[in-house]
């Protein structure tokens, strides 16, 4: 699967084929571009390194800052001042935009630091990238789980150099800059330095080690040289007094001459940044081909795990990057927490929550369970550490206390561990802090008046209450889980009976009607309190598009009428965004899963492609690529559920290590989709041989492993329409549903 991974897939503008039929009344409210960039990257890892613009939101590219429409030019073609380290992946205006340490390979004197050269013969692959800049300098990068390694290779000059600038960070935007507040930096011996920043509150130290002889190693502040300085220290940064400073190796090279530089990163001191050089690397140089393999190897390891099989070439790299997106974030960091003194899980990047817990967080439980097991571990101890389960978390002090975006979201991953039982987790210790932060912010409202505004964290606090209930149940506190029980009835309180809709409120980055068709815990009430399943499934037909006339999807700088008209709509967001990404799943509840094939079928294959432009907005660390991996599978998470969703696959045949066996998932009746092909539905399904008769299977049992067969034919059959998917009314766990077995005249379409 490495092979066929395109690292460059969502780095540039949305460029998808003309989209048809439903698809086409879709409407797009966030940036037409995956904000995505190609560096290395090394699986779930603490470091990645890039090719530097100062472009949004990586660094990478030539777009300007853009929450909206298609993305404004910061400059154009390909440009790079330099190859900077710590990229987000896919996000948007997160506000920590990293970049730092960037390393310049330069033919011209210092005082020309900054300016760009064009870039050519870019090429990536998943922990490797490589560019040539117009001074024909050719770069590579490579990284470890914890360190860089450059090689450049020179023409023939009379004073080439490499120069570290200490300095820099954040993006070339308007309020993007990162200064440090504080730098320690110094020459340790030939080849040899270290050093220290602070940023945005975090201590981040490196060692460097350079394997050029000959050259002269020096310190430089305000772009001029420091001749015999071994030592710079700065204790008072401000953005008035910043002078550029860093260090450098210069020397003549010969056509040809490659150096390498390699870079061991901590946030505990320079000793520990040489140790995790140590361990990444090993003692001896030259190590970059060593540490390009072992890395190659790592994600090869992750990228294989799934197997699919498609004889559309086009279809596998889209699948296959769709993996590779999916397993950057968050950056594990084991031992390196810069705010507390004691070893053991930290996790950052987590950017966020919102975006990730539906889809990519059950699918790191299913391919890395000890993976989300550390991650809820370094979430808990944030909590008992900072004071709040965090909805984002950055490598920065107090790094993200924005809670508009959603409450309670961390307990859903929680929920899932426990529901699968999986080791490592002390649950008393959970639960206090899970009960805990229940109460704060929004929850203060939620249990005085039995509603939050904005309206859809009340909906996020009664299920975050559903989810602890479980815990409680497990740790043996009746009473507590019987409390919780109550309070998670009360996401009722967020809808309006006359309506079925949210109440009115704001809402984050859509519309009422993207976050009333989220899946709550109790399907069968809210399809109730909507009138029933022909009233639920027209106005889920209607949120669809279905017989609506084509959209037009917002261009350059969009004016606000512009973006009003198009929320009005109350329509699909199809991809572009995270708040309704499981809405196309709410059919099966209504026993309509031949819409849910429809529209996932018109996601999958027309909302995704190929080519810089083939993603349909910010994949926000994975939010948007994880779904594609699931919803091609056939396979759908309801995150804290303990259940998976049935629906048609994209693939023949495919396999997925979960987080106890290998399921596999095999056809009959497929045929190859086309993004104008006609869609497939469900027939039947078994698994081991036993039938299937709803669109749903508990997660306990997937993640066991074994054969999932689905039969498809070319028109929607009774399957799955008298059997629903469960419903948890009060007091029924998971794994004793209430069903809601409809009358005949609602079994129909």
């Amino acid at each position: 699967m490495l092979e066929h991974v395109d690292p460059f897939i969502g780095t540039g503008q949305t460029d998808l084929p003309a989209p048809s039929g439903l698809a086409a009344t879709w409407w797009w409210p966030k940036p037409q571009v995956g904000n995505t960039h190609p560096g290395a990257t090394y699986p779930l890892g603490m470091v990645s390194a890039c090719a530097y613009s100062g472009g949004y939101p990586t660094g990478y590219g030539p777009y300007e800052l853009s929450t909206e429409g298609l993305p404004p030019r910061l400059h154009d073609g390909d440009h790079a001042s330099g190859f900077t380290h710590f990229q987000q992946s896919g996000t948007g205006a997160i506000r920590k935009y990293y970049n730092y340490f960037r390393v310049t390979p330069m033919l011209e004197p210092l005082d020309v630091l900054g300016r760009t050269w064009d870039l050519t013969a870019e090429q990536a692959s998943p922990g490797y990238y490589r560019a040539t800049l117009d001074s024909g300098v050719h770069a590579e990068l490579t990284v470890g789980p914890k360190s860089a390694v450059h090689r450049y290779t020179f023409p023939e000059h009379s004073d080439a150099r490499v120069v570290v600038d200490f300095s820099t960070g954040g993006l070339a935007i308007p309020y993007g800059a990162t200064v440090p507040l504080r730098a320690h930096l110094e020459s340790i011996a030939p080849g040899i330095a270290q050093g220290q920043i602070v940023v945005e509150g975090a201590p981040l130290a490196v060692h460097l080690e350079c394997d050029v002889e000959g050259w002269r190693q020096m310190l430089w502040y305000d772009r001029r040289l420091m001749p015999g300085g071994t030592r710079l220290d700065l204790d008072h940064i401000r953005a008035t007094t910043l002078r550029p400073f860093g260090l450098m190796w210069a020397g003549p090279s010969l056509a040809g001459q490659t150096v390498e530089l390699r870079i061991g990163f901590s946030l505990r001191g320079v000793e520990q940044a040489r140790a995790n050089l140590r361990a990444d690397c090993g003692e001896h140089s030259p190590t970059f081909e060593h540490r390009r393999a072992s890395t190659e190897e790592q994600w090869r390891e992750r990228l294989d795990a799934i197997r699919v099989e498609t004889d559309d070439p086009e279809r596998r790299q889209v699948f296959a990057t769709a993996l590779y997106h999916s397993l950057i974030k968050p950056s594990f960091a084991a031992d390196e927490s810069p705010f507390w003194p004691a070893k053991g899980p930290w996790v950052f990047d987590v950017s966020t929550m919102w975006d990730i817990y539906r889809t990519q967080l059950p699918l790191l439980t299913a391919l890395l369970p000890h993976s989300a097991v550390e991650l809820a571990n370094a979430l808990l101890t944030v909590c008992e550490e900072e004071g709040n389960l965090p909805i984002g978390y950055r490598m920065a002090r107090g790094s993200d206390r924005f809670g508009r975006q959603g409450s309670a979201l961390a307990h859903t991953l929680l929920a899932d561990i426990c529901h699968l039982g999986l080791p490592g987790m002390d649950w008393d210790w959970a639960l206090v802090h899970l009960a805990t932060d229940l109460r704060r912010t929004y929850g203060e409202d939620f249990l005085l008046r039995g509603h939050a505004h904005p309206i859809s964290h009340t909906l996020d606090l009664a299920f975050g209450y559903w989810c602890t209930r479980h815990v409680a149940a497990l740790v043996g506190d009746g009473a507590l889980a019987a409390e919780f029980d109550d309070l998670a009835t009360r996401w009722v309180n967020a809808y309006d009976p006359e309506t079925g809709l949210l109440k009115d409120s704001t809402f984050y980055e859509g519309s009422r009607h993207n976050y009333s068709f989220r899946l709550q815990h109790d399907m069968a009430a809210r399809i109730a309190l909507a009138g029933g399943d022909n009233r639920f499934v027209a106005m889920l037909d209607e949120f669809f598009g279905y017989g609506a006339d084509a959209v037009v999807q917002p261009g350059l700088r969009p004016s606000a009428d512009e973006m009003l008209a198009g929320y009005a709509l109350g329509r699909f967001e199809g991809l572009n965004n995270e708040p309704d990404m499981e809405a196309p799943w709410a059919y099966l509840y209504a026993g309509r899963p031949d819409r849910t094939a429809e529209v996932v079928h018109a996601v999958v294959n027309q909302q995704f492609g190929t080519g810089r432009g083939g993603l349909p907005g910010n994949d926000d660390s994975g939010g948007l690529s994880s779904w594609y991996v699931w919803a091609s599978l056939g396979l759908f998470p309801v995150a804290g559920q303990g259940i998976f969703l049935i629906h048609p696959p994209s693939f023949r045949y495919a396999s997925v290590p979960m987080a106890r066996g290998t399921l596999t998932i095999d056809t009959s009746g497929f045929v190859e989709p086309t993004p104008d092909g006609a869609v497939q539905y469900v027939q039947a399904v078994s698994f081991n041989g036993a039938a299937v008769d709803g669109a749903w299977l508990p997660a306990t049992t997937l993640h066991d492993g074994g054969r999932l067969h689905i039969t498809l034919g070319p028109q929607p059959s009774d399957w799955a329409r008298s059997h629903r998917p469960p419903s948890y009314g009060p007091g029924q766990p998971p794994g004793h549903p209430l069903g809601h077995p409809p009358g005949p005249a609602e079994a129909t379409p």
